[in-house]
């Protein structure tokens, strides 16, 4: 049998799409209880072997080189598993929420991973771009394709409002003040006649040149798809979008001085780097992206409250962040597909999720701090190789 290293990039990742597209099928289809247990835990036990054989150390290295081939297998998963559960709505919701989660946890990963910037308000900031597009979308007519740009801007700076206090704080200090931030921005929306109060707001569907995003798909007489299909598609370029702009900023001069300053911010002082300057770029980055995500996401729901933007909603975010591994991507991807399916699809736990994420969150950091995927070293060209 040929080791992975000598397989073509493009034949291991239709191989690989199709194996975790079967998987992910099998699991989203099966409704028995004890089924789904079993299902996970075969998963979990093949994760475990791969890792004890070194099949995954192989696997993240062929990635690395090959980082379109590992873009490509992931994008066959996502249709894959959408043609087969076009009918799905269930199904369906849950594709496009860990899409709109993960670009929203991109945002917390660049302040996290690359700036060592924390930020617990990520659903205070996801909030604001669903508020954004509700008002917008009920009270304007701008183009709904904007409205997204404007939810990630409105976010960003709203959270420049923050950064004096930030800045002049560090470590857990700073924590401190965006958990602050985060519980009276819930107090804000709750209180605001203006923005629904705790009944919150009905936000229209999305709109893009007459096509209505909240209609289902029909083609002819014979043919209806789910209209969460339409936010999959847009989900899914935006996400594109936001995977390439992380990692250019990463493999750029740009992520370089954001590293700096996170490994050591008197070192990276004394070298000239302006610290202020890097922090608020990671801060002002990272909260568009969660914005227009939020955009989005209020768009697809129809409708928000206030308790959708909770202090264990952020939680939630940060705990994709540790599991999926602090400054990596990938992990993001792999981290909110468990978070967001798993509870779903095991109701027995449903109402313990928030227990569960923190004992999850308290033994990632005590058994593997770098998470599920560590980030790999920086590489400025992938695949490049010695001459």
């Amino acid at each position: 049998m040929p080791s992975p290293a000598k397989i073509p990039p493009l034949i291991s990742a239709l191989a690989g799409a199709l194996g975790v597209s079967g998987y992910l099928i099998l699991l989203l289809h099966v409704e028995e209880q004890l089924a789904i247990a079993l299902l996970l835990a075969g998963g979990a036990v093949a994760v475990l072997v791969g890792v004890r054989f070194g099949i995954g150390t192989r696997v993240t290295g062929l990635a690395g080189d090959h980082e379109n081939a590992l873009n490509l297998s992931a994008v066959l998963v996502v249709l894959i598993v959408t043609g087969f559960f076009y009918e799905d709505h269930f199904v369906l919701l849950l594709v496009a929420t860990v899409i709109i989660f993960v670009i929203a946890c991109l945002g917390l990963n660049l302040q996290f991973g690359y700036s060592g910037v924390l930020n617990f308000a990520g659903a205070a900031f996801f909030g604001i771009g669903c508020y954004t597009a509700a008002v917008m979308t009920k009270n304007t007519d701008v183009p709904h394709l904007v409205i997204l740009v404007a939810g990630g801007v409105i976010a960003a700076a709203v959270g420049s409002l923050l950064l004096l206090p930030v800045l002049r704080t560090t470590s857990h200090y700073s924590a401190v003040i965006t958990i602050a931030f985060g519980l009276l921005f819930k107090i804000f929306l709750e209180v605001n006649d203006t923005l629904g109060g705790p009944q919150g707001l009905r936000v229209d569907g999305m709109n893009v040149f007459g096509w209505e995003f909240n209609d289902n798909i029909e083609i002819g007489d014979s043919f209806e798809a789910s209209f969460y299909v339409n936010y999959i598609v847009v989900g899914l370029i935006l996400l594109a979008l936001a995977f390439a702009f992380v990692r250019r900023v990463e493999r750029s001069w740009i992520g370089l001085n954001l590293d700096a300053v996170r490994l050591d911010e008197t070192a990276a002082a004394s070298f000239g780097l302006n610290i202020t300057r890097w922090k608020i770029t990671a801060f002002t980055l990272g909260n568009f992206l969660t914005g227009l995500a939020g955009a989005l996401f209020a768009m697809m729901l129809g409708y928000i409250a206030p308790t959708n933007f909770t202090f264990g909603d952020s939680l939630i975010l940060v705990s994709i962040i540790l599991l999926g591994g602090i400054g990596n991507p990938w992990g993001l991807v792999v981290a909110t597909t468990i978070l967001i399916v798993v509870p779903e699809k095991l109701q027995a736990i449903q109402e313990y999720r928030f227990l569960l994420f923190s004992a999850m969150v308290i033994l990632i950091l005590l058994f593997r701090p770098q998470g599920l995927l560590p980030r790999p070293l920086r590489t400025y060209l992938p695949g490049w190789q010695p001459k």
